[in-house]
């Protein structure tokens, strides 16, 4: 069990150490290119940050043959990143971050309680829904997942253009530009992002190993150590930007990050050869999809409402997120 732990441990500093280059190369890329850091957030780096997701979860639906450990990392991890957006608040000093960004990022949490919703829906109920039977058995939903996230991004983009101009001039006078040359951002970025991805590849195994020798579920092993380790990047890329203080490059990258991860699991149902995903799973896996919705709804109430003060150091929607996030974890560890 040390041994396991230890190499865990390895992993989770690798995956720290890269995506905090990860998050100092997006500034470099917003700030040469001129698209802004919200959009770097919501796209680049949500995409990157979110790959210790896709190419666990891919892995471990092929490679270790554990779709619940696959499912509940993903969901778990869409639960985390809203976690890490209520510890924000500790970067923000005396203002809440609510107030801090722009209210476009209602735009995004929307679509991701669409999305993780379309997902609960398909796990409680998709055993009444058709079959694709094109190449292999697969399901519907995954197309539509796929389907939402790129409209997501479409509207999204069309939202941002319209205040690109005054986004690039704020982050200008509230940020240094670095002296280092977009070709060597863009190297900096590529290369940490393929270590990352290498140390994701081996945490299903490590997961599964955790799982038998500790007796507990894989689904609450994929919420708790698998979703956490593989949002460690989600982590430190939004902490690192909070404390440069890009607040929305981070909270782009974190509701960014959640829509991605939903779009993962319509890859990894096609990856998943013998049925569709979502329908061998266990129920359970619906509870921390039903948490990320409700998570996501506070950061909307919290956005819309855009409280001024703070109590002590934090706001009421980040408690609140704090809340549930914990009473979901103790409730799947008791169900298992």
């Amino acid at each position: 069990m040390t041994m396991l732990l230890l190499k865990f441990s390895v992993c989770a500093v690798i995956i720290l150490y890269t995506a905090s280059k990860i998050s100092w190369a997006g500034d470099v890329i917003a700030d040469r290119t001129g698209i802004g850091r919200q959009w770097i957030g919501l796209v680049l780096l949500a995409s990157v940050t979110s790959l210790p997701e896709l190419v666990t979860g891919i892995s471990a639906v092929t490679l270790n043959n554990l779709p619940d450990m696959a499912v509940s990392g993903t969901m778990g991890s869409c639960m985390f990143n809203m976690l890490v957006i209520a510890m924000l608040e500790m970067f923000s000093k005396d203002k809440p971050v609510s107030s801090m960004v722009h209210q476009g990022h209602i735009l995004s949490a929307g679509f991701g309680i669409v999305l993780v919703g379309f997902a609960a829906i398909d796990i409680l109920f998709g055993k009444y829904l058709p079959v694709l039977t094109f190449l292999h058995r697969s399901d519907p939903l995954s197309i539509t997942f796929i389907v939402v996230y790129l409209i997501a991004m479409k509207l999204m983009y069309s939202h941002e253009k319209t205040r690109l101009a005054e986004s690039i001039q704020a982050s200008s006078q509230t940020n240094p530009v670095s002296t280092q040359s977009l070709s060597g951002a863009i190297t900096i970025f590529v290369v940490n992002a393929l270590f990352l991805v290498g140390a994701a590849c081996y945490i299903p195994e490590l997961g599964a190993q955790i799982a038998a020798m500790t007796g507990w579920g894989p689904s609450f092993i994929g919420s708790s150590f698998v979703a956490i380790t593989t949002s460690l990047p989600e982590l430190v890329v939004s902490i690192s930007a909070a404390r440069r203080g890009s607040f929305d490059m981070a909270v782009a990258n974190l509701l960014g990050s959640n829509l991605f991860d939903i779009a993962i699991l319509g890859i990894m149902d096609y990856c998943y050869l013998k049925e569709p995903l979502l329908r061998v799973v266990s129920p359970s896996n619906s509870l921390l999809a039903l948490t990320a919705m409700i998570c996501m709804g506070i950061a909307v109430i919290g956005l819309t409402y855009r409280s001024e003060k703070k109590w002590l150091f934090v706001t009421g929607d980040a408690l609140a997120i704090c809340c549930v996030y914990v009473f979901a974890n103790v409730l799947m560890f008791v169900a298992h």
